[in-house]
């Protein structure tokens, strides 16, 4: 939980946007962990999820910081602005990363911090709660930055900014596509964790006193003990 808030801190007070997508990498591989030490079915199959995820949305995220420092020279966020009226295919590419990120619904990351969070509330409720607080942080670091280098009144060197050409909107193609997919339809990748989890979980209980959680049983009333009056 210190991973995922004082990262999370940590990359709001960031001038350099690479920095920045450092440190949110620090936040999210706190969901990870999270999921696997909460030790239940979702939680597990959230945190491997989310390792998948984390390699498609951040790693596309350094990559288009890249691809803007070629252009620019610079990462400084204060040294940015206005750059979506350049270039509105890069902008786009990086909003959709980048509400990857975030954990939007329909999007890749959305799957995994949610089942994280499920799996981990049976086992870890207090933990969990605090964790959520760093998917509001999440919203904030990065959109704020992004309001910032993408939105607002450009400068002469901004708007000579180039757009994304085709080698690297091809190079990001398969992030793009893996984002998309995995945010809409995340069930092939997920029936090949369940039976690896399943049997994990299946022999730490054999070896230790570990029980896995069950759900709350129903509350079952007997009518025919109650009362006249209270019927």
């Amino acid at each position: 939980m210190i991973g995922v808030i004082y990262g999370a801190i940590v990359a709001t007070m960031q001038k350099d946007l690479k920095r920045l997508v450092a440190y949110s990498s620090v936040a999210h591989m706190g969901f990870i962990v999270l999921g696997i030490f909460a030790f239940t079915t979702q939680s597990l199959e959230g945190g491997i999820l989310q390792m998948v995820n984390h390699g498609l949305s951040t790693g596309a995220l350094f990559l288009l910081v890249g691809m803007l420092y070629e252009r620019r020279k610079t990462r400084a966020i204060e040294e940015l602005s206005g750059i979506q009226s350049a270039a509105p295919i890069f902008a786009g590419f990086f909003t959709i990363v980048m509400l990857s990120s975030i954990g939007v619904p329909g999007l890749n990351g959305f799957v995994g911090e949610f089942l994280v969070l499920i799996g981990s509330y049976e086992t870890r409720r207090w933990w969990t709660i605090i964790a959520a607080t760093g998917v509001i942080l999440a919203a904030l670091y990065l959109l704020w930055a992004y309001q910032r280098v993408f939105h607002g009144e450009p400068t002469a060197t901004d708007e000579a900014t180039p757009d994304l050409t085709l080698r690297e909107g091809l190079t990001l193609a398969p992030f793009i596509a893996g984002i998309i997919f995995l945010g809409i339809y995340p069930k092939p990748l997920l029936d090949r964790i369940e039976p690896a989890v399943d049997g994990l979980i299946a022999h730490i209980e054999n070896h230790s006193d570990y029980e896995r959680p069950s759900p709350a049983a129903p509350v079952v009333v007997d009518h025919n003990q109650l009362s006249g009056d209270d019927h």
